[in-house]
């Protein structure tokens, strides 16, 4: 058996370097799009946000413009994300299983506020179910039933649901769902109701005392994706006499645990 022999790059470690130099600047243009406030970009202002001369960004465009990955208005002479570029953001949605990518998160958010995290999604358009939940290791505690569903009206986690939902699918809601009471504390006045709604929507979170069951509460906030709706809602949740000692610092590591699972369902604030 004769021996391996090493294969060096003929092109020496500076043609290297400068591969890598010319995949990270593509990298970098690509991102820009995603920071930039319009849908398209010039060459210059390429150019000037990440400190490259014309030539490098005029090279690095031409490369990805024969992928697909940006094209060009002939008119504007303006940059936008090409249609490879959306295809590749929609691989990634599609490859997403919420529950699976949740768990860590609900893991650490238990473990974080020793309280009980559920995670929930909608069920139709009507109503919601938990999907998951992770539970403290101590003597009282809260647990939910999986898989049963509850209206988008009684609960944290469900108003963080319609709070986040378009006008006029909340408007369609409450025109059409009876807001039936699940405890004394549910909220079936439909003026009341909004007004909890646009709260919730302003804060980014939701509270409940009793609302869906007695001797519970929670707070909740939605896990959004890249057009803004909620995917999915995380709740932290705990015997209400308890919780409501703990109500900050399980809001707060609330919303620290939704704004990262939004992050990676394509969520920009």
């Amino acid at each position: 058996m004769s021996p391996r022999t090493k294969q060096l790059d003929p092109r020496g470690p500076e043609s290297t370097s400068a591969t890598i130099a010319t995949v990270e600047r593509a990298a970098d243009v690509l991102l820009l799009f995603t920071e930039s406030v319009g849908p398209d970009l010039g060459v210059t202002e390429i150019a000037d946000a990440l400190d490259l001369s014309k030539a490098a960004v005029h090279r690095v465009l031409a490369s990805l413009r024969s992928r697909d990955l940006v094209s060009l208005d002939e008119r504007t002479r303006r940059y936008s994300l090409g249609v490879a570029a959306m295809r590749l953001g929609l691989t990634y949605l599609d490859r997403i299983d919420v529950r699976r990518v949740g768990r860590p998160f609900l893991e650490d958010l238990s473990a974080r506020t020793d309280e009980t995290a559920t995670l929930s999604v909608l069920l139709g358009e009507r109503s919601r179910i938990y999907v998951d939940q992770v539970t403290p290791d101590r003597e009282v505690i809260m647990s939910v039933t999986i898989g049963e569903p509850y209206p988008l009206h009684a609960g944290a986690s469900s108003r963080s649901f319609l709070a986040f939902l378009p006008d006029e699918e909340i408007d369609d809601y409450l025109d059409s769902v009876p807001l039936v009471a699940l405890t004394d504390s549910t909220i079936v006045d439909a003026a009341a109701l909004r007004e909890d709604l646009a709260e919730v929507r302003r804060q980014g979170w939701a509270r409940s005392q009793g609302e869906r069951m007695d001797g519970a509460a929670s707070v909740a906030a939605p896990v959004r994706g890249h057009d803004g709706r909620p995917v999915a809602v995380v709740s932290v949740c705990g015997p209400a006499e308890r919780f409501e000692r703990e109500l900050d610092a399980c809001r707060d590591a609330l919303l620290e645990t939704t704004a990262s699972l939004s992050h990676r369902f394509g969520w920009t604030p």
